[in-house]
């Protein structure tokens, strides 16, 4: 187990990174690990094999402001992660970092993020290699195994501290306390998602499916009416029927 950090500084964690790590590790899970429909398919073409993988570590940069001994992380975003050279992308990192710097002038990179349930040695790789951007980044690790009996957030907050270790010094990983931090949008935002039930009193999967068939039959209306007006043009190209500009318009 880590360390606890003797830094001193004060961490304030904004919803919206959890929320985007959430999201981040969920959509790559997703799309390694399809539904079963979709892996009966796949597998018949496939002779049956099952190309499951297992559960997915993700990678990105969180970003935020640093007032005195005040750091509070606002915002991330993903990174690109080669697991043959155990590496990031550094060009999609700092194209990333531009663009970001447009929108939000005020933002820095204060570190980076992934996902599972302790930090690794090979997590020091890529932690060193950010310190060219930040002499001190903060790393933030989502644990996405569900535990219904922990009451905490599944989020640990590390820094790096340089350690003697059998007289060889040496960085380490040390957690860190934090607190959650909102404005007044992720506050509403936040609280709509927590009270969010289904109002039949079914259970969330079938409020889902109701939502997911709801957008079905509507992309299946939109459609079938522009496949009417691509039928209505193209006998109007043909001269099946007269042109009439008024229609057009």
């Amino acid at each position: 187990m880590a360390p606890s950090s003797s830094s001193g500084l004060t961490f304030k964690l904004h919803p919206l990174v959890i929320v985007n790590i959430s999201d981040h590790y969920t959509r790559v899970k997703t799309q390694l690990n399809p539904p079963p429909s979709v892996c009966a398919t796949e597998n018949a073409s496939n002779n049956g094999e099952a190309m499951l993988q297992p559960n997915p570590r993700v990678y990105g940069c969180v970003i935020g402001v640093q007032r005195g001994r005040t750091v509070e992380i606002f915002n991330s975003f993903e990174l690109l992660f080669d697991p043959s050279t155990e590496t990031l992308d550094r060009s999609f990192l700092e194209k990333k970092q531009e663009l970001y710097k447009k929108v939000f002038p005020d933002f820095y990179i204060l570190g980076w993020y992934s996902t599972g349930s302790d930090a690794e040695e090979s997590d020091m790789l890529i932690h060193k290699a950010l310190m060219d951007i930040n002499e001190s980044p903060v790393y933030v690790l989502l644990n996405p195994a569900i535990n219904h009996a922990q009451k905490d957030l599944p989020v640990t907050i590390y820094e790096s501290e340089l350690h003697v270790i059998d007289g060889i010094p040496q960085l380490i990983f040390a957690h860190t306390s934090y607190t959650i931090e909102t404005v007044e949008a992720e506050r509403i935002s936040v609280d709509h998602v927590a009270h969010l039930k289904p109002s039949d009193g079914g259970s969330a999967a079938t409020q889902l499916a109701a939502h997911l068939t709801g957008i079905h039959s509507a992309i299946k209306m939109l459609n079938s009416r522009i496949r009417v007006l691509h039928q209505y043009l193209a006998a109007m190209q043909k001269g099946d029927i007269p042109c009439e500009n008024s229609l057009l318009r």
